[in-house]
């Protein structure tokens, strides 16, 4: 992976989709999920 690219957050309320949304914008089931 390139150390070029942008780092992205997406915050919000628990259980609203935050994961989903980011894996359907890249197409892929990426997303790094962690607990507060």
């Amino acid at each position: 992976m390139s150390k070029n690219l942008p780092k992205v957050a997406i915050i919000g309320q628990a259980n609203v989709g935050k994961s989903s949304l980011f894996n359907r914008m890249i197409r892929a089931q990426q997303a790094v999920v962690a607990r507060e």
